[in-house]
């Protein structure tokens, strides 16, 4: 498939099948509601990852060994007993490193207006076309964000149409009452996160995605050295980021995903390359800027 079209030798030795995209692990968890029917949220959580992992949502085949890792954690904090829901939905997705074990994290997201409906047993229904279910349209739009994230990380602008998608998940919501699709609801929602995507005022921090990935901790495994040469050259680029736009989610969840990643790599640079790392990123991200302060007592 056309994402992963550098790495062919790695997987030359597996058949390219059609496949389903993500390898999606889902926990529903309830720890400050008393839950007397437990087995409702075990369906309900069995329903959630059938739903990410049985449909395809990129325009490739994946084979088996490529399908995006991701989390979805559903804390429940209000439930009727019957169908309505009210919970935080976490949601996580990482990707590996070329010629190494590790997984670099790509998206990590607490999004805390997530109510729903879903009665034990149904079958989740949705379509791209119009608006289904809450429970539905939040789930799907968050996958064509993983599945985004992950084509940017691998191809420059790759992700474009899923976040389209999403984009059109979110207008789609529009005219319904739940939270977390409208730019009035926070600053930091699913409106403001595909809105981002999708604007080319953040086309600098897409760029910088794929090249820190592809150019920098994919030949890090091999050369650690030229890969965080290369990384500390395209960090002023994260100062460049508009951060006082209203709405600016997507640098806020990029800089989630990634500040303890920023420091284990310059943690065993030189001196003069921690210090100027830590100098640039505590200004691109003053929200973290204790902990890049670490990197001076390396």
């Amino acid at each position: 498939m056309k994402r992963y079209i550098t790495f062919s030798v790695l997987f030359f030795t597996c058949c390219a099948v059609q496949a389903q995209d993500l390898n999606a692990r889902v926990k529903v968890v309830a720890p400050k509601i008393q839950v007397t029917n437990k087995r409702a949220l075990q369906t309900l959580e069995t329903a959630m990852k059938d739903f990410l992992n049985g449909r395809k949502w990129s325009a490739d085949d994946i084979a088996p060994q490529e399908r995006i890792d991701c989390n979805f954690v559903l804390n429940i904090t209000s439930w009727d007993g019957s169908s309505n829901f009210s919970g935080e939905l976490q949601v996580q997705s990482s990707r590996p490193v070329f010629n190494s074990t590790y997984g670099t994290t790509l998206l990590n997201i607490n999004d805390k207006d997530f109510d729903f409906t879903y009665t034990e047993g149904q079958t989740i229904d949705y379509s791209d076309q119009n608006f289904q279910s809450n429970l539905s349209s939040v789930m799907a739009f968050y996958a064509y964000i993983i599945v985004g994230m992950d084509y940017d990380s691998f191809s420059k602008y790759g992700g474009t149409q899923y976040f389209l998608n999403a984009q059109t998940i979110s207008i789609n919501a529009q005219t319904t009452s739940f939270k977390g699709w409208k730019a009035f609801d926070s600053n930091t929602n699913r409106y403001w996160l595909v809105e981002n995507l999708n604007n080319k005022l953040y086309n600098n921090l897409r760029e910088f995605i794929y090249n820190y990935h592809r150019n920098g901790l994919d030949i890090m495994a091999d050369n650690p050295s030229k890969g965080r040469k290369y990384i500390s050259s395209i960090l002023p680029v994260l100062s460049q980021v508009d951060r006082k736009r209203l709405g600016s989610y997507f640098p806020l969840a990029f800089f989630t995903a990634k500040n303890a990643e920023f420091v284990s790599i310059f943690s065993n640079a030189s001196p003069q390359d921690r210090m100027q790392a830590m100098n640039t990123l505590s200004a691109a991200d003053p929200a973290n800027g204790g902990k890049y302060q670490s990197l001076k007592g390396k």
